[in-house]
């Protein structure tokens, strides 16, 4: 994720922070400063991190749930507003999906519970405002459950929304399930923005936006690999492309990006295998830093994720996701390009067989 920054691996995962993660710190510290003190300063930043805490254990109980069914996370990233577990793929079976989801609040159930093993009244968390004391461990315990609540809303993309969509799935099917949950995650998204304007809250207004576009994203994701089912990388891979070589200047690939209709162009090495792939953004950037007779292997993307002819197209989306790689490329037994799929062309190919 952009403006994430990683914190080292754990359990097979990378942990990353986004950088407003840093700015959320800073926010709560100085305005507890002012409000009490530096003691205060010190409680209230120990309070978001401790909750912080809570969220990355709930993330970790979704990658460990679905390690189970052989998915892996490549990464979770701690965001002002929660926690993202970045699953390779999610599982399709209903059962396996319900199983994943409750994962997460099953972790702050847990939290909760020896919280208040060790003393913690939720109930007393839930109407104070003070986090000095006991009061502290009372407020942690009181936003775990706050949190299981929240993500069982039934409505993307909250996890309540992922176990809706499985029960829906074993009716309907996958897609009309998807678009569904898809729907009451955006009608929340819309109660939850007309209710942070009402009352002046800009971040239950921030939730809302986020809420919206990952529903809509959810939905376009689910659609694309309806769209996909059946076909394999041959189906969808670009054939006719220009390739650049390592040692190509990228004044040389900027003169390929005007000539072409290209985004993105493979690089091949001398020993005619793929080296990387250079992208249009990545080009730009570096012109725009007065790079223009620095050779493309400094601004290219390497490795791409590779697969076969006849591999199944949804193998090739995964691999693309996974590797957050501007393109998969399709290569023959040798190691030869043969061709590459990316995300722009997916869609295409979506639209294509919407219209069919």
């Amino acid at each position: 994720m952009t403006w994430s920054f990683p914190l080292g691996r754990l359990l097979g995962s990378e942990i990353r922070v986004h950088a407003t993660f840093f700015l959320l710190i800073a926010w709560i510290g100085s305005a507890a400063w002012m409000a009490g003190g530096p003691a205060a300063a010190a409680v209230n930043v120990a309070f978001v991190l401790a909750l912080f805490a809570c969220v990355l254990a709930h993330e970790y109980g979704h990658a460990l749930m679905a390690r189970r069914y052989g998915i892996r996370t490549p990464d979770i990233t701690l965001l002002p507003i929660g926690g993202l577990a970045r699953l390779e793929r999610l599982p399709e079976e209903p059962a396996r999906e319900i199983a994943v989801a409750l994962a997460g609040p099953a972790v702050n159930v847990v939290i909760a519970a020896v919280l208040m093993v060790l003393g913690a009244d939720p109930r007393a968390g839930a109407t104070t405002i003070d986090i000095g004391g006991n009061a502290f461990l009372d407020r942690l315990a009181a936003v775990n459950l706050f949190l299981v609540g929240f993500n069982m809303i039934p409505a993307f993309p909250m996890d309540g929304g992922r176990v809706l969509r499985a029960v829906l799935a074993a009716g309907m099917g996958r897609r009309r399930a998807t678009r569904l949950a898809a729907l009451a995650g955006q009608v929340v998204a819309f109660g939850f923005a007309i209710a942070g304007l009402l009352a002046g809250n800009l971040l239950l207004v921030v939730i809302a936006v986020f809420v919206w576009f990952a529903a809509q994203s959810e939905n376009a994701d689910t659609a694309l690999r309806e769209a996909a089912r059946g076909l394999m990388a041959r189906d969808a891979m670009i054939t006719a492309f220009e390739a650049l070589s390592p040692a190509d200047t990228l004044d040389a690939a900027a003169a390929a990006l005007i000539r072409t209709t290209q985004h993105e162009f493979p690089v091949i090495g001398p020993d005619g295998r793929l080296a990387g792939f250079l992208t249009r953004n990545a080009l730009l950037r570096a012109l725009a830093e007065g790079r223009r007779m620095a050779p493309v292997a400094e601004a290219m993307t390497a490795p791409v994720p590779v697969v076969a002819l006849n591999a199944r197209l949804d193998t090739a989306m995964d691999a693309m996701a996974t590797a957050q790689a501007p393109a998969v490329a399709v290569t023959d037994p040798a190691g030869r390009l043969l061709g590459y799929v990316t995300a722009e062309n997916l869609g295409e190919l979506m639209l294509i067989r919407r219209s069919a």
